[in-house]
């Protein structure tokens, strides 16, 4: 029995083109180049999705440190003295309470400088 793939190749096309859909060009209508457009930007999403992470911390260290300093801290101080304390807050935690909370934040940044002498 002979097996024709027409019906699974318009399939495949059908789902790279509609993925390719608003692209600029031929991106969106030439399955050739449309095929190599969706490769590369499922590329820059998955490099995109680990680039996020780098830059949420970076922000929460910056919003800590800020609201450290306006304690009297400097942000490794601060995060030296929790450690020493106990207090096991992770950095987003902390930023949000920085941000949202300034009288629990200046209550924990207290609690780091009594425990650093």
């Amino acid at each position: 029995m002979r097996i024709k793939r027409a019906v699974n190749a318009v399939k495949k096309r059908r789902k790279i083109l509609r993925a390719a859909k608003g692209y600029f060009g031929l991106k969106s209508t030439n399955y050739r180049i449309a095929r190599q457009a969706v490769m590369k930007s499922g590329n820059y999403a998955y490099v995109g999705r680990r680039l996020r992470k780098r830059d949420m911390r970076s922000l929460w260290i910056a919003r800590i440190n800020a609201a450290a300093r306006a304690n009297g801290l400097s942000y490794s101080k601060l995060m030296h003295g929790l450690k020493v304390a106990g207090i096991d807050l992770n950095r987003k935690s902390l930023a949000e309470i920085a941000v949202s909370d300034a009288t629990t934040f200046a209550t924990l940044a207290e609690q780091a400088k009594a425990n650093l002498k």
